[in-house]
């Protein structure tokens, strides 16, 4: 059985991230994806910093995106983010879902590679990150 961690963020449209139709514009799904990806790292205790103090980031390699139904201005959208522990090799791939109330908006991925500061090569996961991953576990 798979441990899957997840966290779910309210964010609420803005005005600029909607085009001409009124409607939230394609390509700021996945800005979303990063607010729920971020808060997820941060509500489980690894906050983004943290890499980029170790010395590493983790630069996107792919990005997808589902379209189900319009998101529009001023609406708040649950962002949920998961991400699936026992599947982060040299890469990880977070999973999301956004809705407006029940209305199911959109979902896709993102898939990150770590990579080392220094080098700026790839590498497998700090230390620390699979440690913190291996204390939430802990049941």
């Amino acid at each position: 059985m798979a441990f899957i961690i997840e966290n779910t963020t309210q964010i609420r449209v803005r005005y600029a991230d909607t085009d001409k139709m009124g409607i939230v514009y394609n390509g700021n799904y996945l800005a979303f994806f990063e607010v729920g990806r971020t808060e997820l790292m941060r509500a489980k205790g690894m906050a983004y910093t943290e890499f980029e103090a170790g010395g590493f980031l983790l630069p996107l390699v792919e990005s997808h995106v589902n379209y189900k139904a319009p998101a529009y201005y001023d609406d708040l959208l649950d962002i949920s983010a998961t991400l699936d522990v026992d599947a982060i090799y040299s890469t990880m791939q977070f999973n999301y879902s956004v809705y407006r109330n029940e209305i199911f908006i959109a979902s896709g991925h993102t898939i990150h590679s770590f990579l080392k500061t220094e080098t700026m090569r790839p590498v497998r996961p700090p230390k620390f990150f699979l440690e913190k991953l291996q204390s939430l576990k802990i049941i």
